[in-house]
């Protein structure tokens, strides 16, 4: 790697521990590129030279998240449990890390791209591992169902599972007390695995 990469790839460095912190501590609503820039110690052009554009570097700091979201879950601790006690495990990881992460996870469902500018293939891609670690229990209770169905179902556990813990921390008013979001979402996650489990068994 020449000097001039080096320099560019520490500035990209900068610039995204700049938004990650930003983002932490003030939210995505107020991220602005030229505070960033401030932050990294750099003019506001050293960012279109780094990243495409801000919406650009929302997406590494996104990924970043999601990354760390994939490590806080614990996943290789419990791969010998079973099914119900791994989805269990990944709602309740999943709720700390919201609680612990609040406006980074927030991050990852506020940010939209602006039009016509799709997010990449691979960020994408990021985003659908939470899908694909929950289809593995969903499997071994539901070994009948197709790949694509259990896709679907997949998808609407993590919505429900997302949706409880959303309109918790949000405080709106159907959400739940607090003190009782933990337990509620083990009791929903383990009535929806033994729904599963049943339907297997008729």
């Amino acid at each position: 790697m020449g000097r001039r990469e080096e320099k560019r790839e520490d500035l990209k460095a900068k610039l995204l521990a700049a938004a990650r912190d930003s983002i932490e501590r003030d939210g995505l609503a107020n991220l602005r590129a030229r505070d960033v820039t401030r932050d990294a110690g750099c003019a506001l052009g050293g960012l279109y030279s780094a990243y495409m554009d801000l919406n650009d570097l929302i997406i590494h700091v996104n990924s970043l998240t999601l990354k760390a979201l994939e490590q806080s879950l614990a996943l290789a601790e419990v791969k010998d449990r079973s099914p119900t006690d791994r989805l269990r495990n990944l709602a309740q990881g999943y709720l700390k890390f919201a609680i612990t992460n609040r406006n980074l996870w927030k991050a990852l469902f506020e940010h939209s791209p602006p039009e016509g500018t799709p997010s990449p293939q691979w960020h994408l891609d990021e985003h659908l591992f939470l899908l694909s670690i929950i289809a593995q229990p969903l499997a071994e209770l539901q070994p009948e169902m197709s790949a694509e169905d259990r896709a679907v179902r997949a998808r609407t556990l993590f919505g429900a599972v997302h949706g409880i813990i959303s309109i918790t921390l949000e405080a709106r008013f159907v959400g739940l007390p607090l003190e009782r979001l933990e337990d509620e979402l083990d009791e929903i996650v383990v009535m929806i695995a033994a729904g599963a489990a049943a339907q297997r068994e008729k």
